[in-house]
């Protein structure tokens, strides 16, 4: 029996090879995905760049020595992300730090002339709301993006920003304007341009083209012992983030993540031929180092899937661009991939055993 422990194995693959094969034949619409709010979801989030230029540039009318992205989870994963992106097409002062270990340690680095950018969907993440009484206290500037407008993060932050979804496309925005006025991302005109003409679309369009290969994925994965997931660069938060907050937060399912970087410096030893290897490679500077571990693992591993953002369309965007972009390529397809595992195993991914059902 499979562990969904519904059907036995040889029916959910019949049934993976039924519905995965009908969808392009027959145009069958695909589960658990609302185009419509996709395409909202997006263009409203880059709606409120309008806002968050005007936060910025108050911002830097006044100076600043340091922009720190704080967060717990997902949103620090997210952090890490956009701390890579400034990295490299820029010299400004950046910083990740995890919520919990500034409210354990904290971090002299932090002044009252320092910006702390955050995100929250509750508004009531524990450590940040901590973590918020010690950056008020410091006189610290903060940006928050906080999906509830009347809750406790959204009424300390120095500036609130209201808007839910797309957490990574909102903290770029923030880096984007800073990298702009900073004179050292020349094509932000140009980037916006093409981000509010095409992106949406572009999105949409690889959800839809990552659908098959995801559904095949689900069904070899949907109950894997381990799964170790890889990525370097950009796409290591998003790597990160998905073992944690998706796998094993949302599925129930052991991962590892680790940065490509890494890779030959411990991992590489318990990987054989029945290992579960998930490498995602991105279009950034740090891109030859995902590929190394793309190109050694077929040596010693039958397992392995690369899932590569070279591999889908973003029509309307420019090559030079999409290396800014890859993560959220990925995502669309980590998405599907998460709808069909969630069908096969039949376990909704909104169901917590502890997560805010204990007290801890």
């Amino acid at each position: 029996m499979g562990r969904s422990g519904i059907y036995p194995d040889y029916v959910l693959a019949l049934m993976t090879v039924w519905l995965c094969g009908r969808w392009r034949k027959e145009g069958i619409v695909m589960i658990k995905y609302d185009k419509q709010h996709e395409l909202d979801s997006v263009n409203g989030a880059l709606a409120i760049r309008l806002t968050v230029e005007k936060v910025v540039d108050e911002i830097c009318d006044r100076g600043y020595d340091l922009i720190c992205f704080m967060g717990i989870g997902g949103t620090w994963a997210s952090s890490l992300q956009v701390e890579s992106h400034i990295k490299e097409l820029s010299d400004l002062p950046v910083l990740v730090e995890n919520a919990g270990q500034f409210n354990a340690m904290g971090n002299k680095r932090i002044t009252d002339k320092s910006v702390v950018v955050f995100s929250s969907v509750s508004g009531n993440t524990a450590e940040m709301v901590v973590a918020m009484e010690t950056l008020k206290a410091r006189g610290v500037t903060t940006i928050g993006f906080v999906d509830v407008a009347d809750a406790p993060l959204a009424k300390d932050a120095t500036y609130c920003i209201t808007y839910p979804e797309n957490e990574q496309l909102k903290f770029f925005m923030v880096a984007d304007r800073f990298m702009k006025n900073a004179g050292q991302f020349p094509q932000y005109d140009e980037y916006y341009a093409q981000l509010d003409a095409h992106l949406a679309e572009a999105l949409v369009s690889v959800a839809e083209a990552s659908d098959e290969f995801a559904c095949h994925f689900a069904q070899e994965h949907h109950d894997d012992q381990m799964h170790y997931f890889v990525g370097a660069g950009e796409q290591y938060g998003s790597t990160y983030s998905y073992a944690m907050c998706y796998w094993e937060e949302q599925h129930w399912l052991r991962t590892k993540s680790i940065h490509a970087a890494e890779f030959f410096h411990g991992m590489l030893e318990v990987v054989d031929r029945d290992t579960n290897v998930t490498v995602f490679l991105g279009e950034d500077a740090e891109r030859p180092l995902a590929e190394r571990v793309a190109r050694f693992l077929p040596r010693v591993c039958a397992r392995y899937t690369l899932i590569d953002s070279k591999d889908y369309e973003l029509k309307g965007i420019s090559p030079e661009y999409r290396g800014y972009l890859s993560h959220l390529v990925t995502h669309q397809v980590t998405n599907r991939i998460d709808v069909h595992i969630e069908r096969i195993n039949c376990h909704p991914m909104e169901i917590r055993r502890y997560y805010r059902q204990l007290k801890y």
